[in-house]
């Protein structure tokens, strides 16, 4: 009982958003207290993911599920995962070369990150939402993400999944300005 209260409690917010992509990881930014632009949210389309959120990556390009990103292989092992060292990690740096509003942080680079499969409830991909720590080194990054932040960003992924089933795709609604 007090586990689905804390649920409750920690998906308040955004059961209130609009449902825009925006919105939804506004709330998801809150609920980790990272700026929005520490958030992604990618959708499956076929065999590539597109990002949905941030807005200033939707025509960044898009990653194959084939490819050695991260996002691609949480999309293809439909598993969470925690790097709290991610500027070693291999992964795709074109993206963190694309100014997110009008921060004027150029020099941030994704330092720690979390990534999370959103599923629909037969357990198909629908997509991969990410949280991320940027600073311009390590140790400026703030905390490591921990066993339990994966374990809310689980149960975040699994509310946008009923969202997004129950709605419909995300980059649709977003396209059409809903």
């Amino acid at each position: 009982m007090l586990g689905r209260m804390a649920k409750v409690e920690q998906f308040a917010g955004m059961e209130s958003t609009d449902g825009s992509p925006e919105s939804i990881c506004a709330g998801v930014a809150k609920i980790f207290r990272v700026r929005e632009t520490e958030i992604a949210l990618l959708e499956l389309s076929g065999s590539l993911l597109n990002f949905v959120y941030p807005p200033e990556l939707k025509t960044a390009g898009a990653i194959p599920l084939s490819s050695s990103a991260v996002a691609a292989r949480t999309a293809r092992t439909k598993e969470a995962e925690i790097f709290n060292g991610f500027a070693q990690v291999k992964h795709f740096s074109i993206f963190e070369l694309v100014k997110l509003g009008d921060t004027g942080l150029d020099d941030q680079v994704i330092q720690k990150l979390m990534s999370a499969p959103v599923l629909a409830r037969n357990g198909e991909v629908m997509g991969v939402i990410q949280v991320s720590r940027k600073a311009p080194r390590p140790a400026a990054a703030g905390p490591d993400f921990t066993a339990e932040d994966l374990r809310k960003l689980e149960s975040v992924a699994h509310f946008m999944g009923g969202l997004m089933a129950k709605d419909g795709s995300v980059a649709r609604e977003a396209a059409a300005g809903i």
